[in-house]
């Protein structure tokens, strides 16, 4: 059995807070980029110039690339070889949130109830995802959501008889309700199948597998190319003042369902959906 340091896992945690909100993935810049050589309208072209420039000042000045740092959602993957000594996993994570968003000076936007609305004032608790893998080490990924593009994220319980073209319908009208909201080009990530949980959780993590990388299945990769084709066709563009590029990506996960049910979900990312990990 390897034991792992929860002092590790705190440190590592407030570092990857600071990367994720100060350095946008390699894929995505590459997307962005990209995006910008196809790009025809002049204000578009604007748009994408300005976010491009916008990251590398961020990188550069070690300076949150967005107002909005999020709240910090955290997926822990740990090997059932590998136990954390010297404090609680969870209290090393949020410990790592709360020294992360300080060192980093990042806004601290959590509330300690729904209602009541009082800022906690260090931005945790963090939401954390468990998965017990094999092995014995324990992968981190920090993932800050802001609110823009988590506000117009759904789940919708369809009937099994809505079939495909339902969950395509419901995908699309998620994108074309948000708009500029999430801030486009976005990234969406829908989750289908499972419970309505698991389909949510689905399409969280879908924002995280890379750009350009498609589902591993042919079929849900044609259907996936096919959305991100129907989406840039909507003129949304970035900013959502019109454009040719609204999404970057369309990444969708699958799960076994019920045979009575067909959950789906969508969760919509900007255009920098930060994430960025680290293994002990």
């Amino acid at each position: 059995m390897r034991e792992i340091d929860a002092k590790s896992v705190r440190t590592a945690v407030a570092e990857l807070c600071v990367k994720a909100n100060v350095e946008i993935s390699p894929d995505i810049a590459s997307a962005i980029k990209a995006a910008r050589a196809r790009e025809t309208g002049d204000t578009a072209a604007w748009v994408l110039d300005a976010l491009i420039e916008n990251a590398e000042i961020a990188a550069a000045e070690r300076m949150p690339i967005c107002q909005d740092t999020g709240m910090a959602v955290v997926f822990v993957e740990i090997g059932q070889d590998a136990r954390v000594v010297g404090g609680s996993l969870a209290d090393a994570i949020n410990g790592g949130v709360r020294d992360g968003y300080e060192a980093g000076f990042l806004r601290k936007s959590v509330v300690s109830d729904p209602i009541r609305r009082i800022n906690t004032g260090d931005n945790t608790p963090a939401v954390i995802h468990y998965t017990v893998t094999s092995g014995d080490c324990l992968k981190i990924t920090v993932a800050p959501k802001g609110f823009g593009s988590e506000n117009m994220s759904a789940v919708k319980m369809l009937k099994p008889s809505d079939g495909l073209d339902g969950v395509k319908d419901f995908i699309m009208g998620c994108v074309t309700a948000a708009r500029a909201n999430p801030c486009p080009p976005v990234i969406v990530g829908a989750g289908v199948g499972g419970t309505m949980e698991k389909a949510a959780l689905l399409s969280k993590t879908a924002l995280l597998r890379p750009v350009g990388q498609p589902n591993p299945d042919p079929f849900w990769a044609e259907i996936e190319a096919e959305m991100l084709k129907k989406i840039n066709a909507t003129g949304i563009g970035p900013a959502g003042i019109g454009g040719n590029t609204t999404a970057l990506a369309v990444n969708i996960e699958v799960y076994p369902t019920h045979i009575a049910g067909l959950p789906v979900a969508v969760n919509m990312g900007c255009h920098v959906t930060r994430h960025a990990e680290a293994t002990l």
